[in-house]
């Protein structure tokens, strides 16, 4: 099959062939013939499926007929690199349609963003808090809107969105055609969907399931120790472009600057810079000039590179979904990538969880020095050297290793 089938208009084949796509993949596959039909989709796909195409390609289609200069669809995403991205990738699509698009997000000046809408869009891409701030303002109306699309819907939840996401649906007619795409489907997502979304058509495409493309290792590594570790892996391997995740945005800021004072070219992108700085980490990132970006899980949704050959989970992540979001990163259209991730015994619980969505156990990598020992650990305390208790309830040791005591290797059985 390939995109010819969807008898797209020639205009608009155009922005296919100048995105260099050729064979639609499974979510563009299952999404686009409903949505061209113009009914209500809730789909269900993991990061780098090709998802914004599944929704833009048809939205495009649909907007060539009627009124221009009208705010006729709108995109709401929950962050602003995704903003950012999905408005990136329309005008691509639709560099020879004549529509035009605008991304609208908080940490930027108002007024240019109002001076654009005003000067006549046909699709807003926004983010929650500053497209509520500016309809407050009476800045532009969303009267006209003919599509709503909800990208990343259960991250619009995780970060608190849904009352305005609420607020801004009151805003909307009520005939219009909605999609919601989600990654995953909590509870308050469903509801959501159910009480927006007209008899659906659902697509679900291996939604939970992470890239097949991506290899998964595992380095069993001390929490003191994985700076150290990450520093060896990095003159080790070869990376040609990396994205580290950290759980904490202070902890994504200072191994960035420790790995510049260490002479890699790095950055970091996370919740406390202005829009400017983040937006100047994400394209060094995009154009080489970084070769490492630490990232917290907030701040890489949109993150959109082509060829990121490895992503490492500095910090193991809260989620089995957040894992497969972090490594969906890689492993894109086509190519392998490498997924990386440092644990000790206190991970045991999330690794069995990730191991059984993977289907196996990943691969357990020993790096010299640094192989985490699950029987005891050694910490000093004034001068003193305490034992801390053997695991599963067993008597504490004796205050370190003996001398015919073998370094144990950090196993984790998948349950």
């Amino acid at each position: 099959m390939s995109f010819k089938n969807f008898k797209f208009d020639p205009k608009i084949e155009a922005g296919i062939a100048a995105c260099g796509y050729t064979l639609p993949t499974p979510i563009q596959k299952e999404a686009i013939p409903p949505i061209l039909e113009g009914r209500d989709i809730l789909g269900l796909a993991q990061t780098g499926t090709g998802k914004t195409a599944a929704f833009v390609l048809p939205l495009l289609q649909r907007l060539l007929d009627g009124p221009r200069k009208k705010v006729r669809a709108l995109i709401v995403a929950p962050t602003r690199e995704l903003a950012e991205q999905i408005h990136a990738d329309i005008s691509k699509m639709a560099q020879k349609t004549g529509l035009r698009s605008i991304s609208i997000y908080g940490g930027v000046g108002k007024h240019p963003q109002i001076k654009a809408i005003r000067s006549g869009v046909e699709i807003i891409v926004a983010c929650p808090g500053r497209l509520l701030d500016l309809l407050n303002d009476r800045t532009f109306s969303l009267k006209a809107v003919e599509a709503l699309i909800l990208d990343e819907a259960d991250h619009m939840f995780d970060k608190g969105f849904l009352p305005d996401i609420r607020r801004i649906i009151k805003q909307l007619p009520r005939k219009r055609q909605s999609l919601v795409f989600s990654a995953t489907m909590p509870r308050e997502i469903r509801h959501l969907a159910e009480n927006i979304l007209i008899n659906p058509a659902t697509v679900q495409i291996n939604h939970t399931q992470p890239v097949s493309a991506i290899s998964h290792v595992l380095f069993q590594v001390a929490k003191e120790q994985k700076t150290s570790l990450l520093k060896t892996i990095i003159q080790k391997e070869e990376m040609k472009s990396t994205l580290v995740f950290t759980r904490t945005k202070h902890k994504a800021k200072s191994l960035a600057l420790v790995l510049q004072k260490a002479g890699y070219q790095a950055a970091s992108i996370q919740g406390n810079l202005s829009q400017l700085k983040r937006q100047k980490a994400l394209n060094g990132f995009k154009n080489g000039t970084f070769k490492i970006l630490v990232a917290t899980d907030i701040a890489a949704r949109g993150i959109d590179v082509k060829g990121i050959s490895h992503v490492i989970n500095y910090d193991v992540p809260d989620t089995t979904e957040a894992y497969t979001h972090r490594t969906g990163r890689t492993g894109r259209a086509e190519r392998t990538g490498q997924a990386f991730i440092f644990a000790g015994h206190e991970d045991s619980k999330i690794i069995s969880l990730i191991e059984r969505n993977l289907g196996k156990k990943m691969r357990r990598q020993e790096t010299p020095g640094f192989a985490w020992d699950p029987k005891e650990t050694v910490v000093k305390k004034k001068g003193k050297r305490f034992s801390r208790p053997k695991p599963r309830g067993k008597k504490p040791g004796s205050g370190g290793r003996g001398k015919n005591q073998r370094k144990s290797v950090f196993t984790l059985a998948s349950r």
